[in-house]
């Protein structure tokens, strides 16, 4: 029972619009809570602590149905954590989205017929500013129109003053320790961003491609390479074959001829070639590929570089200022003309990466960068785990954490962009090199510059959970909310997001973690389990969903779906009946309130109360129970599934249809009844809250004339059990569930009114006479009653009187037409499965449906028979 149940608040009012409306409900409802400060943290509170911090969405994003899915169960954890006693922070704010952010402005200044470059870099900044201010965080208020108890007093930005600081400091305290370097190296590079990218945000695709196979040298001292980028060969600086391979022994250390050029190279013998691969012998383009990069390095080899940062090609004449995929095609012509191609073209798929932005191929390219050292940063950050210090939920993720951290390269964290953290680098006249922290003055006098370049976008965020709090100032947020309680993510930015946060909390926090547990989620699909896209078709705004259904019956079924790890599918159909289950809340609700339903008063003793009484109270209690259980261990779509089943089930479909005589008797049992149904409803509306949190909150202050459930309490488990009570009410259901489906099968109309006859005396059903007549609309059996159907259920037997109700002939003749339809169905199947010449050539998927249909046809078939022997003789 809840802690409130013994007191006396004020009388509940029954004023309830007759249908719910989400509209009129949900943002005045939303503001209410913000205004009167619910969701705001207080540092200085005793209470303990509960953090999350939320993952920050891009300034240039809109609310997607991702963000509402992990939204909704971050509020619903947080929620419940509130309403425990915990001072709980859900700490709001926003990605400045280097790259995405940069890209809006520029195309909004191509619109006026201008670049970046006419602005220069300082207006450009300001440009984005402004952009940013106008039309930057969308999200945040499409956040509060899912119900998002964010505490917005706390609101950050990683470009925000504060944060600022924080990636100044931390980047100096790293290279002041030398895990903060500069060399260049191959990087990702996207010819549409102008910037280098990571690895990460690199996706690959199987492309079609083109294999050409090339001959290098003459005569005996020649050899074939294949290659799918035929233009990189103006790069070449060498080729590659084993060293065990005697087919090439005597070419290793000679030069040979470059076509197209005038140059010579060398044959190299280096392990890394696989001899049973292709010819054996691979062309080694330094400049151009990380692979060939690193036998350059072995074998000192020089660099080429052959393209522009537009991808667009810079040397040998004839193919200067072709596009890389022009000059693909104008290199293979060349080398036809001159008998170079050994072999047709032919179509070759092959894995190619991407820009995860914009989707243009991305181009391997020598550059001069800066870097992260992350061999004992990401050692730290899988220590962690492996000894326990966090958990990471499901268990079964780890391996994908591990893969990544145990094997991650050091981190191009430079971008050639304007908008973002500018690296805190400072280029002297004479060579020098200062790194310049957030209190240091920087080095001024002719011929000192500052790095052009910005900080990938993740550097900042990676400091998300710590520079949030206020860090590196000893702030009392840090002190009382650090290390936070869950991070609540997807799987697929683990190697993006969470493995940064753990390598930087660690380091900076000395040693903390900046979690407790690493909670991962799936990806939200369409019905049908298709990844949605805005390129596809089945892509949806949740917005609209929440215009039409509500943002409870969107939370519902985001919530209803959670699976620890596992994708969630979703489709218009399940919010439509997320949103049936939020109607029926209200329109029960309002029927409860209206029949006596209240929780003044003390709650009655157990030997006052009903077995309907006892068992909805045991029920209860059991599900508060399994409530507790399932959020403890992130269990969302059972937690979801164990309340939608006891409130529409157990409550409203049984327990106030149960107790409907009671009240319309009146007297003291409908009293006792009105108090066990107040106190019901009140810990279910708790329950259901974290989750639902417009209509119940909207429902409870009626039902109690409490101040809001925001700030309610959780309700515990009383340990009240009814064991006896639960087992008698299952025999009613028992009795109602059969004499139900009998009807039906009968073909009687839901209403429609039948004689009968009840056996119960001496089985525990009798009391119940009244409620079971009443479900099943059971006429008194009258002076003609005659019994044409009996049916013996639950240790009674119910006796129906039929013959006015139904033409017994034409029933007989319309199941005696399917029974022999399902014989016919059974007896082709058996048929089918009989046949060994048909089982060994047909596939699986179509013997398995014959099965299906097998067992279809038994079951109708003993269905069937079990109607006709019930109907009346004659």
């Amino acid at each position: 029972m809840t802690e409130n149940a013994q007191q006396q608040p004020p009388a509940p009012s029954t004023d309830l619009p007759t249908q719910y409306a989400p509209a009129d409900v949900e943002g005045p409802l939303y503001e209410r809570w913000v205004e009167r400060g619910y969701f705001e943290a207080d540092e200085k509170s005793e209470k303990p602590p509960y953090t999350i911090v939320i993952p920050p969405p891009n300034v240039t994003g809109s609310l997607h149905l991702g963000h509402a899915f992990q939204h909704t169960l971050m509020d619903a954890l947080t929620r419940r954590k509130r309403m425990q006693g915990y001072e709980a922070l859900w700490l709001p704010g926003m990605d400045h989205a280097g790259i995405a952010t940069q890209n809006k402005v520029e195309q909004q200044l191509a619109e006026e017929g201008k670049s970046r470059h006419d602005l220069g870099r300082e207006e450009f900044v300001e440009r984005v500013w402004q952009w940013k201010e106008e039309y930057g965080g969308r999200i945040l208020g499409q956040m509060r129109r899912l119900g998002d108890g964010v505490d917005w007093s706390r609101e950050r930005f990683t470009m925000d003053e504060g944060l600022s600081k924080a990636v100044l400091t931390i980047f100096k305290r790293l290279y002041d320790d030398e895990l903060i370097y500069r060399a260049e190296r191959i990087i990702n590079w996207c010819p549409r961003c102008l910037t280098a990218i990571s690895d990460i945000e690199v996706e690959y695709q199987e492309d079609a491609g083109e294999l050409v196979s090339i001959r290098y040298g003459e005569g005996e001292e020649s050899l074939v390479v294949a290659t799918t980028r035929a233009e990189t060969m103006l790069g070449d600086t060498a080729v590659a074959v084993h060293p065990d391979d005697e087919r090439y022994r005597h070419l290793i250390g000679k030069q040979i001829k470059l076509p197209l050029t005038d140059r010579t190279i060398p044959v190299v013998a280096d392990a890394h070639v696989d001899p049973e691969f292709g010819t054996g012998a691979v062309k080694v383009t330094p400049a151009h590929d990380p692979n060939d990069f690193e036998i350059g390095r072995r074998h000192d080899l020089p660099s080429l570089t052959i393209m522009d940062e537009h991808g667009v090609i810079t040397v040998h004449g004839p193919f200067i200022g072709l596009d890389r995929f022009e000059a693909r095609s104008a290199v293979v012509g060349a080398l036809k003309e001159q008998g170079r191609i050994v072999a047709e073209k032919r179509p070759y798929m092959h894995s190619v990466g991407h820009c995860s932005r914009c989707k243009t191929t991305v181009e391997p390219r020598l550059s001069m960068q800066w870097w992260v050292k992350v061999g004992p940063l990401a050692k730290a950050a899988g220590d962690a785990v492996r000894d326990g210090r966090v958990k990471i939920h499901p268990e079964d993720m780890s391996k994908r954490y591990f893969d990544w951290v145990d094997n991650m390269h050091d981190w191009c964290i430079s971008r050639q962009l304007w908008w973002g953290h500018r690296i805190p680098i400072w280029y002297g006249p004479d060579g020098e090199v200062v790194c310049v922290g957030p209190d240091d003055e920087p080095p001024t006098g002719e011929g000192w510059t500052q790095d052009s370049d910005v900080l990938d976008t993740w550097f900042s965020s990676g400091l998300w959970p710590f520079s949030t709090l206020g860090w590196p100032e000893k702030t009392p947020d840090l002190k009382k909310f650090y290390p936070t309680d869950v991070l609540l993510t997807g799987h697929d930015i683990i190697f993006f997001w969470v493995a940064r946060m753990m390598m930087f909390g660690l380091y900076a926090m000395d040693g903390e973690a900046p979690f407790h547990t690493i909670a991962l989620t799936g990806l939200v699909r369409d019905e049908f389990g298709k990844k949605m896209s805005k390129s596809n078709p089945n892509a949806v705004d949740p917005l609209v969903w929440m215009d039409a259904y509500g943002s409870d019956a969107v939370r519902f079924t985001l919530a209803n779906g959670a699976n620890p790890g596992a994708d969630v599918p979703i489709g218009e159909d399940w919010v439509k009946a997320s949103r049936n289950f939020t109607n029926k809340i209200w329109n029960a609700t309002r029927f409860a309130l209206m029949n006596g339903a209240t929780i003044e008063g003390p709650l009655p003793d157990a030997s006052e109360m009903s077995a309907a009484d006892r068992w909805i109270l045991s029920r209860l209690n059991t599900t508060v129970a399994q409530v507790d259980a399932y959020y403890d261990d992130y269990q969302f779509a059972k937690l979801a599934d164990a309340l939608y089943h006891f409130a529409w089930d157990e409550v409203f479909d049984w327990y106030v249809e149960l107790s409907k005589t009671t009240f319309f008797a009146g007297g003291e049992p409908a009293r006792v009844s009105g108090r066990v149904l107040g106190e019901v409803l009140d810990v279910m509306l708790r329950l259901l809250h974290p989750v639902i949190p417009f209509v119940t909150d909207a429902l409870w202050t009626t039902l109690t004339g409490g101040e809001s459930l925001v700030i309610g309490d959780w309700p515990k488990d009383s340990g009240f059990r009814d064991k006896a009570a639960e087992q008698e009410i299952e025999l009613v259901q028992r009795v109602i569930t059969e004499v139900r489906r009998f009807r039906k099968d009968q073909g009687l109309k839901d209403g429609q009114k039948v004689p009968a006859r009840l056996e119960l005396t001496g089985t525990a059903l009798a009391p119940h006479e009244p409620a079971i007549r009443q479900l099943l609309r059971l006429q008194p059996e009258g002076d003609a009653f005659t019994a044409t159907a009996t049916l013996p259920v639950a240790g009674a037997e119910v006796a129906l009187d039929l013959s006015g109700t139904i033409d017994v002939a034409a029933e007989r003749k319309r199941l005696a037409k399917d029974l022999a339809a399902a014989e016919k169905e059974k007896a082709q199947a058996n048929a089918k499965l009989g046949n060994e010449a048909f089982l060994a050539k047909a596939p699986d998927h179509v013997v398995d449906k014959i099965r299906t249909r097998l067992a279809k046809a038994e079951e109708d078939i003993v269905r069937i028979q079990a109607q006709l022997e019930r109907l009346p003789q004659g």
